[in-house]
């Protein structure tokens, strides 16, 4: 069984989302646990019951402070927790952008609209206003823009007639409650699923010029060129050969370079069984920090290392634009 992700939930009040996700993470199955909760107020309700139930608690006020320096002394606290994500369940101040920079792809945070509607405050006046069928909540990962981070899950909440926006934000309140560990569990698991990674990889191999997947000794592989004359310059591997982990594998320069990835970075490249004594590195694929550029870095390096010179000059003529 994966190890669970360890999530750190900043909080500014009563905590409602922090206590759903709280007992949901206890649950059997779900694949994250609750390091730490972190507030901006002292008085912040949510903070009693975490104290309560055990889990550690940091207090930092925002008075007196830039919103650069609270952050980072947020982050402090975030990171000697060893949290691998931030969740955001009620917490009233806007991230810095260097901050949400940072955390890109570990940050998430809950909104009370079926986004992209209604971004920012009073969404649920102004879905009533609108005359809209149903409100809502989504679940989405933050980025420097406000609420314009990919949506994750939603869930839909009927608006009733001659409905007010706090009778609607009292459903959608309870809605949220479901909908937010559960798309949290979701998230945080994926990284650990091979379907999901496969697409990932997948997606990235077959966008470079005449590529095409084809399964070589039990593994998903990629080739550039013909059907009947391509090469290889990349393979999926699911735990192939005794590894454990789920990777890609792609060409280096050679033994040295495979030997100085490894060496240096452990946690990020291993030497594939088979493939390693002919200069093939293992992208560790299953980890918190994956970086999907760089991914798809090795991907497009190793196919220019195959493909046929008419096929790297043009990318090369295509990459100066």
């Amino acid at each position: 069984m994966a190890e669970k992700a360890k999530i750190a939930v900043f909080i500014s009040g009563t905590g409602t989302n922090m206590a759903a996700l709280l007992y949901a993470s206890r649950l059997p199955g779900s694949a994250f646990e609750i390091v730490l909760v972190a507030s901006n107020k002292a008085n912040a309700e949510g903070l009693k019951l975490a104290e309560l139930e055990g889990i550690s608690t940091f207090v930092h006020s925002h008075k007196g402070h830039s919103r650069e320096s609270h952050d980072l002394a947020m982050e402090k606290a975030v990171r000697k927790a060893n949290a691998d994500y931030i969740v955001l369940a009620g917490y009233m101040r806007i991230l810095s952008d260097e901050f949400v920079t940072r955390w890109l792809g570990r940050l998430i945070n809950i909104h009370p609209s079926l986004l992209p509607k209604y971004k920012g405050l009073e969404t649920h006046a102004r879905a009533i206003d609108a005359g809209d069928s149903h409100g809502g909540a989504s679940v989405h990962l933050v980025v420097p823009e406000l609420d314009a981070g990919e949506v994750l899950a939603q869930v839909e909440v009927q608006i009733a007639p001659n409905d007010t926006p706090d009778a609607l934000a009292e459903r959608v309140k309870i809605a949220e409650h479901q909908l937010y560990p559960r798309a949290v569990s979701d998230y945080v698991s994926r990284g650990n699923d091979p379907a999901h990674l496969f697409e990932r990889v997948r997606t990235l191999a077959l966008a470079l010029p005449e590529t095409h997947e084809r399964e070589s000794h039990g593994s998903p592989g990629f080739r550039v060129g013909s059907e009947k004359t391509g090469k290889y310059f990349a393979y999926f591997s699911d735990r192939h050969h005794g590894s454990e982990h789920i990777a890609l594998l792609v060409k280096t320069s050679g033994m040295d370079e495979l030997m100085d990835l490894v060496e240096a970075q452990p946690e990020a490249y291993y030497k594939p069984a088979f493939y390693g004594a002919s200069g093939w590195v293992g992208v560790i694929l299953n980890r918190v920090d994956i970086d999907w550029d760089s991914v798809s870095e090795w991907l497009t390096r190793s196919w220019r290392s195959v493909a046929p010179a008419r096929l790297t000059k043009l990318q090369d003529a295509a990459d100066m634009f």
